[in-house]
């Protein structure tokens, strides 16, 4: 298995550099063909949805639609995906950060009771409690 850097998984779904796009495809290709799945862990998303949001301005529900596509692929193995499917469900009709839901989602799974924070939009999520 072999683990992918967020530039790597953005560039393979923004396709905004040639090369660089080809670059990812192959080695995506080479992995899923010599029969290794290709390993994205929870940072990566969270910084993936950060770029994808901030600098190329996708669209929340294109988001969504994107990484439940990508949940859906045999060839990629995310880091603990149910609480990444979890925080997908949260943050569609929620007014929170992805980070925020990702993180409680986390949490919830690791045995925390609840997860203390600051931010209002977070604290409307279930499993949050203000801090």
């Amino acid at each position: 298995m072999l683990g992918i850097d967020t530039n790597v998984l953005v560039r393979f779904l923004v396709r905004d550099d040639e090369a660089q796009f080809e670059r990812a495809r192959r080695l995506i290709k080479r992995e899923v063909s010599a029969g290794r799945r290709v390993f994205v862990n929870q940072l990566v998303i969270m910084e993936a949805e950060w770029v994808l949001r901030s600098r190329y301005a996708v669209s929340k529900h294109q988001i969504i639609e994107t990484l439940t596509g990508l949940l859906g692929a045999a060839d990629v193995q995310f880091e603990d995906e149910p609480a990444m499917e979890q925080a997908l469900f949260l943050w569609k009709d929620s007014a929170a950060d992805f980070a925020d839901c990702l993180i409680g989602a986390k949490n919830r799974r690791l045995g925390c009771r609840a997860t203390a924070s600051f931010d209002t939009k977070a604290t409307k999520l279930p499993g949050f409690v203000a801090a």
